[in-house]
Parts: structure tokens; C-alpha cells; sequence
């Protein structure tokens, strides 16, 4: 099988790739947008994406692309992330005047990089910012990233467990080309929806989903094609299979105006 993510090796979703998929063809893509287009042209069987963050919230490049992409989410995976700061041999951290890392990674990290008066700078990945620091040779110059890429770079470990929250933790989804069966013990759906233009429609819409068996996990709204314009996306849980998933979004309640389900799959998380 051939899997695809966004980074490069080492990185985190190269790490949760390898979790999934052990004996899997691993292939890394520098922006999101073409690690979806090779799942859509075929030159890879599955894609890895990060989609949510214990700290930051929604990725959302992969969110929005997710809701106008022809694909499916057929599973999801939890990495738990703990980033180290790696600098050169000989780098201390007050000598420090600059970090380099994935945007989403500085995020984790935001309250402790601005307590120590640092620079942040974003990169387009966690194990390529810790290659540029080994190629820059500057001793002012940070990476955050997983403490293995540290292995073969030249570059050391200057602090462990640099983030935020200790929670910290990347929730991925394995996505496929669109089309999938829905399996008998997955028990969670994925969808995006929008809602009447009416007085208490998402209120109403919500009420039925709950009484339908619906345990809604995640709910958050983004902008539509149309300016001014919003659609939901929404994680719930329900009873495992077809049959659970017909239950709640079948027929589709009366205050829904569009309707579209991402991917019905097992939680990684049981209720």
C-alpha cells in the first residue's frame, strides 16, 4: 500500500503513517494541497492528514479542503505530541533567539516561546525546520519538533517536553478516494451540513440529531463558497454499522438544507 502525508520524514505524520501502516509505502508532500491531489490522481492508495489538536484546535487547510474534496475519512488515529527544542552542539537556551517549526507546532508551543522572548518563525514542516537548522549552522537558531529527528542531522536535544499543555495531543484521519462501505463496528461519522435560514434552525437541527441517537463530539462552522455564507462541520458518535448511521442522518432532518457525511469510521477513542 502506498500512504501519503504532509512533511517529511520523522515528522509527526510521517510517525502516525507508521502506526497505522507499518509495512506501507510512505510517501511525504510539502503542502497539504498536493498530498490531496495525489490521492485524487491515484499516486497514493491512502492519505494521513492531521485534522484536529488537543491545543489548537482544527487544522483547518485539511478541514476546508476535506468539505470540496472528493474523499472519504475511513479511519482516525491519536498521536500523542511532545515536542523538543533542538539547536546545535553548543546552543543553550540562552542563546536562543529564534524557533523554527510547522506553524501548528509554535501554536502548541506559543505561551512558553513568548516567555522566553523568542522569535518564532514558520516552516513548512517540524522535521524539515530541524534540516534547515543543521543546514543554516547557526548557534541562535531553534527547531520545534519529535525528539527523533535529532537522530542524523548533526543537532542535539536542548530541552524535552516543549509545549504548552501537557495534553497535547494530533488527531489524524486516514483518508481514501471517495466511495467507501461503512464497516460493522464503526461507530463515528464525520459530515458537513448546512441549515435552514430560519429563527433556531441549527438549535432544532441539533435537538433532532440528539433525539435520533446522535452523541455530537465536535461542531463548528465555516465559511461557504457564498459570501456571509456558513456550513457546519460536526463529528458525532452512534451505534456502530450502517444501520447506526441511517438512524440518525436518514431520513435528513427537516431544518437541514444540505447535507453531506465525510466518512463513517471506528473511533479511536471508545465513549
Amino acid at each position: 500500500m502506498r500512504v501519503g502525508y504532509q512533511g517529511e520524514g520523522r515528522s509527526y505524520s510521517d510517525q502516525a503513517v507508521r502506526e497505522l501502516f507499518p509495512d506501507a509505502e510512505r510517501f511525504g508532500f510539502s503542502g497539504f494541497a498536493h498530498a490531496f491531489h495525489a490521492l485524487r490522481d491515484g499516486e497514493v492508495d491512502r492519505l494521513v492528514l492531521p485534522i484536529e489538536n488537543s491545543t489548537t484546535g482544527s487544522v483547518l487547510p485539511v478541514l476546508d479542503r476535506l468539505t470540496r474534496s472528493r474523499t472519504s475519512i475511513v479511519g482516525e488515529h491519536l498521536v500523542e505530541v511532545r515536542h523538543a527544542l533542538i539547536g546545535l552542539p553548543g546552543a543553550t537556551l540562552e542563546t536562543i533567539r529564534t524557533v523554527h517549526s510547522h506553524p501548528q507546532a509554535l501554536a502548541q508551543a506559543d505561551d512558553r516561546i513568548e516567555q522566553a522572548g523568542w522569535e518564532p518563525l514558520s516552516t513548512h514542516d517540524t522535521a524539515g525546520a530541524v534540516r534547515l537548522i543543521a543546514e543554516m549552522g547557526d548557534a541562535t537558531a531553534a527547531a520545534l519538533a519529535p525528539p527523533e529527528t535529532a537522530v542524523d542531522e548533526g543537532v542535539v536535544v536542548l530541552a524535552k517536553d516543549f509545549m504548552d499543555q501537557e495534553h497535547n495531543t494530533t488527531r489524524f484521519v486516514v483518508l481514501a478516494a471517495d466511495g467507501y462501505e461503512v464497516a460493522l463496528d464503526a461507530n463515528k461519522t464525520s459530515f458537513v451540513f448546512a441549515t435552514a435560514h430560519s429563527p433556531g434552525a441549527l438549535a432544532l437541527s441539533l435537538t433532532e440529531l440528539g433525539l435520533r441517537g446522535a452523541n455530537l463530539t465536535r461542531l463548528e462552522s465555516r465559511p461557504a463558497e457564498e459570501a456571509w455564507k456558513y456550513r457546519f462541520y460536526a463529528d458525532m458518535l452512534h451505534r456502530p454499522g450502517p444501520e447506526g448511521v441511517r438512524a440518525v442522518l436518514e431520513p435528513r432532518p427537516a431544518t437541514v438544507a444540505e447535507l453531506r457525511i465525510l466518512g463513517t469510521y471506528r473511533a479511536a477513542v471508545s465513549p
